[in-house]
């Protein structure tokens, strides 16, 4: 893909609500959606649509099959992945994204995997939370406040 434009990572999604609504943030911002199988839904439900609105048809989509063929097509510079993780240690205000960042999220209940945490720990960021009641963020939730802390950094620069 030529043009610089950011891009939203899931990676394995499970609920196709966080689905459709981080589609209809995509729509808004000009990012695309990348979604790594499996999903935990057909794509088609009902449920990402109603979540998406009618704006699920201008998503710019792109499928891949695993975690490898999406790094294989993409061809990703290291500079621009960034990976979200409760279990990383720096929060994502430290990051330094770009324009043509991939922001990339685990499934709603298992996360990336331990595998990709591993390999990419340098690239790993999460949002801060402050109690200890709960064990994470909503998916779509998280996704859409790091888009719009790239957004901040990449088209709103001072």
């Amino acid at each position: 893909m030529s043009k610089e434009q950011i891009k939203i990572v899931f990676y394995h999604p499970e609920i196709p609500g966080n689905t459709g609504s981080i589609g209809r943030t995509c729509v808004a911002m000009e990012f695309r959606l990348i979604l790594i199988k499996p999903y935990g839904f057909k794509i088609d439900e009902k449920s990402v649509r109603r979540a998406g609105l009618d704006y699920w048809k201008y998503v710019s989509l792109s499928e891949y099959e695993n975690f490898e063929e999406f790094l294989k097509i993409e061809s990703p510079e290291e500079k621009d992945l960034f990976f979200f993780s409760r279990f990383a240690s720096e929060v994502y205000f430290n990051a330094k994204f770009t324009s043509n960042s991939f922001l990339i999220f685990g499934a709603e209940t298992t996360g990336l995997g331990d595998d990709i945490i591993q390999k990419w720990q340098h690239r790993c960021y999460k949002l801060p939370t402050y109690s200890d009641k709960i064990r994470s963020l909503n998916l779509a939730n998280s996704a859409t406040a790091v888009a719009f802390e790239s957004i901040r950094q990449t088209r709103f620069i001072l």
